[in-house]
């Protein structure tokens, strides 16, 4: 089984120009990409949270499909 392109993922909060925030994520053998732009920092912490989350649910059956919705 392959793993994840991000479980091995590494995230770090950046401070843009004019006060807004990124996060850069390091994955293996691929260039580092910002994904931005949150108006705080606890709001690029969140969104960090929620992709460990959403990777670790879709790790936990077939890593490349979507989880199931929960009904």
């Amino acid at each position: 089984m392959r793993t994840h392109p991000y479980a091995e993922a590494t995230y770090g909060i950046v401070e843009l120009s004019g006060g807004a925030f990124g996060v850069e994520v390091k994955t293996p053998e691929s260039y580092p990409a910002t994904v931005s732009s949150f108006e705080t920092e606890a709001a690029a912490e969140a969104w960090i949270a929620r992709k460990k989350q959403r990777v670790l649910e879709q790790t936990a059956g077939n890593p490349f499909r979507k989880p199931r919705a929960k009904t």
